[in-house]
């Protein structure tokens, strides 16, 4: 009997982890791009996203993201009561207005703030922007993700980040990604679950987001309506606003 079982055995890993070996990392970033849209993609010059942000609590915001892939910048608002949150990164460094703080003129963030927006400007995402010198991209096989047995890669930068990427199987786009910074000393790790992928301008961006804290049944959702490739971008959105000298 242990004679028969060993080699079914062997088999049945085998085939198991084959998969995962066919497809090293470089391999498995080679077709996300492709399903992503290949060239398609990297001729996305600017962004403009515009939907609504569900927060634990049931509030609704109404959400809107821009980038620019020529200055690497991005700004993100969100309105609610008559009230925006802004937070942006003009390509050097990042700032933000926070009026539910009670804080009406912009700010400059911390440089960790600023490194996390600075990685969501990206218009192709962090994974496919993994082949900087200064980061590590490592295939981890395959796991189940919600039923679904995706491809694990995780990304490493210079600093310390770390970026886990579940690519679903047949498509090769992400389906969940979980990410690891340190914010101010403390380490934070978040999760997010993307679908409803459609495409625009030939290039697919997904349309819901969902996220949260690892091991937190605390979630905001991200939902969108429309996102428009290559817009005109007026003015400087992304630079900080100056803040008017106190009177004397």
């Amino acid at each position: 009997m242990r004679n028969l079982i060993m080699p079914v055995c062997i088999a049945v890993c085998s085939a198991l982890i084959a998969p995962s070996l066919a497809g090293s990392a470089d391999d498995l970033v080679a077709r996300n791009l492709a399903a992503r849209g290949g060239s398609a993609l990297t001729a996305v010059g600017s962004l403009r996203m515009v939907g609504k942000m569900t927060v634990p609590g049931g509030y609704e915001f109404t959400f809107s993201e821009l980038k620019s892939r020529a200055t690497g910048a991005v700004r993100v608002e969100l309105t609610l009561q008559g009230l925006t949150i802004v937070q942006a990164y003009d390509g050097k460094e990042g700032w933000q207005i926070q009026p539910f703080e009670g804080r009406k003129d912009a700010a400059r963030m911390s440089e960790d703030e600023a490194r996390a927006l600075a990685d969501e400007a990206l218009i192709d995402g962090y994974l496919l922007a993994s082949k900087a010198a200064s980061k590590e991209l490592v295939d981890l096989g395959r796991e189940d993700v919600d039923g679904t047995l995706a491809y694990k890669l995780r990304l490493t930068q210079a600093d310390g980040d770390e970026f886990t990427y579940f690519l679903d199987p047949d498509t090769y786009l992400e389906i969940k990604i979980v990410e690891k910074r340190r914010i101010r000393g403390a380490e934070q790790q978040t999760e997010y679950e993307l679908g409803d992928y459609e495409r625009v301008q030939g290039a697919y961006f997904p349309y819901s987001i969902d996220s949260g804290p690892v091991g937190s049944t605390q979630r905001q959702q991200i939902t969108l309506d429309s996102i428009e490739a290559n817009v005109g971008i007026n003015g400087s959105p992304f630079a900080m606003p100056s803040v008017a000298p106190a009177s004397k």
